[in-house]
């Protein structure tokens, strides 16, 4: 398998980068979060998320908004990356990822991040950052016309992309 290194469908691609900050209500809270998710990256615009389930005791029902999200593409999900994995000290745990290499980290206060400043108007918010790997050919499984799935040899497992985050972005993996 990996004597085709120079292979460039098997090349590891970072396919998206999603930054979600939940608050769990409406309001003021929920307006903050989108705020900062605007300051951040000024050129994109955030989306709300609404709950799915009822939660008598928070007061939360179905389709009711509690947070707000980001996706980021392409080489701009790769900067970004880089520049939140600076909050963690380039550190992640092996149990972050799943089988198929995704990972997800949470920082729990901005200002960790570097370049962001403290805002009295905002106050403070943690986000989670969900990022997700592929390799190229992966468009078969969402295309409208003959849409196949992708073969397990084909997939990007937990230690290729542990191998390529410490390779491409000097990630340290802490084993628990």
């Amino acid at each position: 398998m990996n004597s085709n290194k120079n292979n460039i469908m098997r090349r590891i691609i970072i396919d998206k980068v999603t930054i979600n900050i939940g608050v769990g209500k409406p309001g003021e809270p929920l307006e903050k979060a989108e705020k900062l998710l605007k300051k951040m990256f000024p050129d994109l615009k955030p989306v709300r998320t609404k709950a799915k389930k009822r939660v008598q005791a928070w007061g939360i029902r179905p389709g009711l908004e509690i947070g707000v999200k980001l996706t980021i593409r392409g080489k701009k999900a790769e900067e970004t990356l880089k520049w939140l994995l600076k909050a963690v000290n380039n550190t992640l745990k092996e149990s972050q990822f799943d089988k198929y290499g995704n990972f997800g980290f949470g920082i729990k206060e901005y200002v960790w991040i570097p370049g962001m400043k403290y805002d009295p108007s905002i106050g403070i918010y943690g986000m989670d950052v969900i990022v997700t790997v592929r390799r190229p050919g992966y468009r078969v499984m969402y295309r409208r016309i003959k849409r196949s799935s992708i073969p397990e040899r084909h997939r990007t497992t937990k230690e290729e992309v542990i191998e390529y985050l410490k390779n491409n972005f000097g990630v340290n993996i802490v084993k628990e």
